[in-house]
């Protein structure tokens, strides 16, 4: 009979269990929403990221189907300036854009792009290869930095050589 009345008084739990329980529950449920919040917050970066990468990538596809002037680089075009009519990979070098990402037939702002920018374009001679020396203006290096709209930066670095 003993047992029988220590099982009738061990029903339910106790005040103490109870709020030790809703602390540990507090405490993981808390947890949890901190890194849902760091998860969210960041998951834009990623695109923002890859369309600037996007943009300097085009960037320099236009410039290295430009021909090569074959002689030394001298930069013709300004900051937000036409490049229709360019036609030679030298004249890319320090170009800039100070208004958003522009079209190159017409020069106007390419809706969605307003909030990156083209912070410089460098078209550097090379002057050897392999310890052969290139004739100036027919090898060059071209790098394309572009910021995007949380100020952050990427580069891109590709090469032209030849005719």
């Amino acid at each position: 009979m003993s047992t029988n009345s220590a099982s009738l008084l061990q029903r339910g739990i106790s005040l103490i269990e109870l709020i030790i329980f809703i602390v540990i529950v507090s405490v993981a449920v808390v947890g949890i929403l901190l890194v849902m919040n760091q998860v969210t917050a960041h998951s834009a970066d990623p695109l923002i990221r890859k369309q600037a990468l996007a943009v300097a990538e085009s960037m320099l596809e236009e410039i290295r189907l430009q021909a090569l002037s074959g002689v030394g680089c001298a930069g013709t075009l300004g900051a937000n300036a036409a490049r229709s009519s360019v036609s030679a990979v030298c004249a890319y070098d320090t170009y800039s854009t100070t208004a958003g990402i522009l079209d190159f037939s017409t020069n106007a702002a390419v809706p969605g792009l307003a909030n990156y920018n083209i912070t410089d374009v460098s078209v550097t001679q090379i002057p050897t290869l392999g310890g052969t020396p290139i004739t100036a203006g027919s090898g060059v290096e071209i790098t394309v930095t572009v910021a995007d709209p949380t100020g952050a930066t990427i580069t891109a670095t590709g090469y032209r050589a030849g005719n």
